[in-house]
């Protein structure tokens, strides 16, 4: 029996060795920033729960967004709804790239940051970080309901139709339904396409990067989820984000946070 012991430790840290090769800082690294964006989403849950029981002033403060739009003669939101639900195939496609792309890209994106481009890895977790730090203060100041909740002012909840209402109350565990404004879809958008259209290096991959904000914003949009203050508010959030972590964390520690675009310049 301590032999069998002795060789499953043996083997543990045989494998802890070989693949610690392919992460460019070891898994005690890695394993810290999962934990960084781990406690992130936790203390978001915390707010969630704070904020759920505020749904009254999360609708007034939706209605407060209509009347800035309408007296700024810019509340086109469900016109192009009610354009897109014409085009069946717009609204298919917009309701499966918010359902999925949000997730999907921004932690493919993460990952193979860390793993290709770890020298500017940390600049850009630091930006989600303080990004996600003022969301939070923002979701619990000004809790906002989406434009989908609002049928009378003409939004079509085309989400809950295309995943069901089952599926829909499901996720609505895992996220804060009240968290219109900012757009943190547009944020993180943003906070990727940038730097990714600095590391990159094919022509096809920057402009394709390039065009990601903008389709992210019109899904936001299209689909009801969020007005277009939201998505300004959220633009607000990314820049923040990037000149508090040029001018603040990467003057702190110039060598371990400062944007880097490529790995000769993190040791010169």
């Amino acid at each position: 029996m301590h032999q069998v012991s002795q060789d499953f430790v043996s083997q543990f840290k045989r494998a802890w060795i070989v693949s610690s090769r392919w992460l460019p800082q070891g898994w005690l690294d890695a394993l810290r920033q999962l934990a960084l964006f781990a406690g992130a989403y936790y203390v978001y849950r915390i707010v969630r729960g704070l904020v759920d029981g505020r749904a009254s002033v999360a609708f007034e403060n939706a209605r407060a967004l209509v009347d800035a739009e309408r007296a700024l003669g810019t509340f086109f939101e469900p016109s192009l709804q009610a354009w897109a639900l014409s085009q069946a195939w717009i609204v298919t496609g917009a309701n499966w790239m918010y359902v999925n792309s949000h997730f999907v890209v921004t932690t493919t994106f993460l990952v193979w940051l860390y793993i290709a481009r770890n020298h500017a890895f940390y600049y850009v977790r630091n930006m989600f970080m303080i990004a996600m730090g003022i969301a939070l203060a923002l979701y619990m100041a000004f809790p906002t309901a989406p434009p989908r909740y609002l049928p009378e002012w003409g939004f079509t909840d085309t989400v809950a139709a295309f995943v069901g209402d089952a599926a829909e109350q499901s996720a609505n565990v895992l996220y804060n339904p009240f968290a219109a404004v900012p757009s943190m879809h547009v944020a993180f958008a943003l906070m990727i396409a940038i730097p990714a259209i600095k590391l990159v290096k094919l022509r096809s991959l920057k402009v394709a990067w390039a065009l990601y904000p903008a389709l992210v914003t019109f899904v936001v949009v299209v689909t009801a989820n969020h007005f277009w203050l939201d998505v300004a508010f959220g633009a607000m959030v990314a820049a923040a984000s990037a000149s508090a972590s040029s001018y603040a964390f990467a003057r702190a520690r110039p060598e371990a946070w400062a944007w880097r675009t490529a790995r000769a310049e993190a040791v010169a």
